[in-house]
Order: structure tokens, then C-alpha cells, then sequence
């Protein structure tokens, strides 16, 4: 048995009106069937208990003052590190009094992780408008926790089973998104993808396939010079600088994620978000997992928003919470094992 063997997950609040209370209640009844390891709720434990009691779910909470107590706790209560809510949580209803009480949440999950008292940190969705008008000066969650973990390099990978994916631009326009892919940029993405690869999921000689931005891999520059000028170049160098990944591509795109193709990688490393998060949210739409890689903590996350617009209604579906759960339960076994 290793350390992180003794040590629970944290998952943060996330938005108290959306619809991470319900799903973090429904994933903790589904622990048994599902085998999952022990796990603490950061938050307000009256929303819990309020959500519970609203949506008929048989989720008794336990309020907990230290993250060692949720393992003796869990088989019988959600474990619950108490964090308070200044006002009231209306299902589907913003409130920015409570936007402090989200951003201290995932402060104090991810300063119990660094602390080495939970063996990772699982986020439920945030409602990135209302932290904005609070205060949050970054783009989300992941920027923030690589902010507060040290400053470097976060890098988000989406996966489902069978497919795991990096964009390497985000959030951008598709017009920015080109403008911003740079040789350099697909190194850097591409050495720490490599590098987690082989600590975070024990793949040795991980194999990354590279996709093209332009329709055919540009059919020898006809249709853009992006491969020749910019992913091309990025590619022999990271072999170079990662012997032990096998980099491939440019690909084209539109022949990468069929069956037989996913077959052949281990990830793929695509250049804009919706190349690399249509296939992903098209082959298992309910179950996706963020990721991010290159963090000093484990942080993972479902693979979905906030849904205010069903918020209270108990059809909110758990299942990329528990894929969360268990990939992050994964990779701290894995870290530890290294």
C-alpha cells in the first residue's frame, strides 16, 4: 500500500446553483457499484443536505474537520470539509455573494493536495461569469490552479475510454486560434503531454499522433502551409527532445478518430478546441474527463458545465463525475508507484 493508497480525493463545490451538489451526492450513492475510492465534498454542508432532501437522494453528510476523517466516514456519509456559503443557493440562480465561497473551495482543495493531505483534487463545474465579476483574473480553472500551484505550464487533455485528446490552442476564435499555433507552442504541449503520458498513466514509450490544422494535411502546401512551416518543424523536434515518444503526423484530421485510427495512439495532439473536442464529445458525450497535466497536484474534472438550466431537477447524469473520480484516483496510484 502506498501513501496516496491512505488518502481521499477532494472535490470542490463548484457552482452551489448548478448542478455539482446533485451529481457529487449521486456519485457518492453510486460508490459501491461503481468502486470508488473515498472522497470529500469541499463546500457549505447545509447545501449538500438541502439538495439531498430536495431530490430524494439518500446521501446522509457527515461535516468532517480534518481530510484523514472521510476515510472511516465514507462508507456511511458524504464526508463533508465545511466551507460556508454567504447566502442562500437558489437551484439555476446565480448569487454573487457566494462566488468567494466557490473560488475558497478550490483554494483550500488544491492547498490540501500540495500538502500532500488528499491524493488529488476533483473539480465540479464553476460558472466562469459570476467569478469574473468576483474578482477571478484568468481564463478558469485551470489557469488558476497552475497560478496557485507554482506559475508553470497547465496543459488540458480530454479524454473517454479509447481516446485522449490535447488541444493546443483553447479558448480562442478560429481565427486566433491559427494565429496563435506556433512551432514553439506545439512543443511545449507536446513535451509535457509526452512526459504525462508516462507519469501520470505508465505508458513507457507513449505514442502521440500529431494533427494537421488544414484539410489533408494541406496536400503538400496546396491548401495552407501550416504542416511545412509550423507543425512539421514542431514534430522532428520533438523527437529529438523525447526519445522515447513516437510523435506522428501532421495527420489529417478527418481520418484520425475512426475505430481503427485510435487504435494506433495513445493521445493525439490537435490544434484548435473543437478538432480536438467533437470527436471526444462524440463518442461518449455523458463520460468525458478533463484533465490537466503538468501540475504538481492530480486535478481532474467532468467534462461539462454548470447546467443551471436543469439544476434542481435530479436529472443531472454523474457519469464523467465518476469517470473524474476514478481517473484521478488512477493517476495518483500511478504517481505514487514512480
Amino acid at each position: 500500500m502506498t501513501a496516496h493508497d491512505a488518502l481521499p480525493l477532494a472535490l470542490t463545490m463548484g457552482e452551489p446553483a448548478g448542478i455539482g451538489p446533485e451529481i457529487t451526492l449521486k456519485a457518492w450513492t453510486m460508490a459501491a457499484s461503481a468502486v470508488l475510492p473515498p472522497f470529500l465534498a469541499v463546500g457549505d454542508p447545509g447545501l449538500y443536505r438541502d439538495t439531498a432532501r430536495r431530490l430524494g437522494i439518500d446521501a446522509p453528510i457527515a461535516e468532517i474537520g480534518a481530510p484523514e476523517e472521510a476515510l472511516s466516514r465514507f462508507s456511511a456519509a458524504l464526508p463533508v470539509l465545511a466551507l460556508p456559503l454567504a447566502a442562500p443557493a437558489e437551484p439555476g440562480q446565480l448569487a454573487p455573494a457566494n462566488a468567494a465561497a466557490v473560488m475558497r473551495a478550490i483554494d483550500l482543495a488544491a492547498g490540501l493536495a500540495l500538502e500532500g493531505k488528499v491524493a488529488g483534487v476533483v473539480t465540479n463545474p464553476i460558472h466562469k461569469r459570476a467569478l469574473y465579476d468576483a474578482g477571478l483574473r484568468v481564463p478558469g480553472h485551470t489557469e488558476h490552479l497552475a497560478a496557485l500551484c507554482g506559475g508553470m505550464t497547465p496543459l488540458m487533455m480530454l479524454s473517454c475510454p479509447g481516446l485522449r485528446v490535447v488541444p493546443v490552442t483553447v479558448h480562442l476564435s478560429l481565427g486566433e486560434a491559427v494565429a496563435a499555433l506556433t512551432t514553439e507552442a506545439i512543443i511545449e504541449q507536446g513535451t509535457i503531454l509526452a512526459a504525462a503520458l508516462m507519469r501520470d498513466f505508465g505508458i513507457e514509450e507513449p505514442r502521440i499522433a500529431v494533427a494537421a490544422l488544414n484539410p489533408h494535411a494541406s496536400e503538400e502546401g496546396r491548401l495552407g502551409r501550416e504542416e511545412i512551416e509550423v507543425i512539421g518543424p514542431a514534430i522532428e523536434r520533438l523527437r529529438a527532445a523525447c526519445p522515447r515518444a513516437r510523435f506522428i503526423g501532421p495527420r489529417p484530421a478527418d481520418t484520425l478518430f475512426h475505430a481503427a485510427a485510435r487504435r494506433g495512439y495513445d493521445a493525439a495532439l490537435c490544434m484548435y478546441h473543437d478538432q480536438a473536442l467533437i470527436p471526444l464529445k462524440t463518442i461518449d458525450f455523458e463520460n468525458g474527463v478533463n484533465t490537466t497535466l503538468g501540475l504538481p497536484i492530480v486535478r481532474t474534472s467532468p467534462d461539462h458545465g454548470t447546467a443551471l438550466d436543469i439544476a434542481g431537477q435530479g436529472v443531472a447524469h454523474p457519469g464523467s463525475l465518476v469517470a473524474a473520480i476514478h481517473m484521478a484516483s488512477e493517476i495518483a496510484a500511478c504517481r505514487a508507484r514512480a
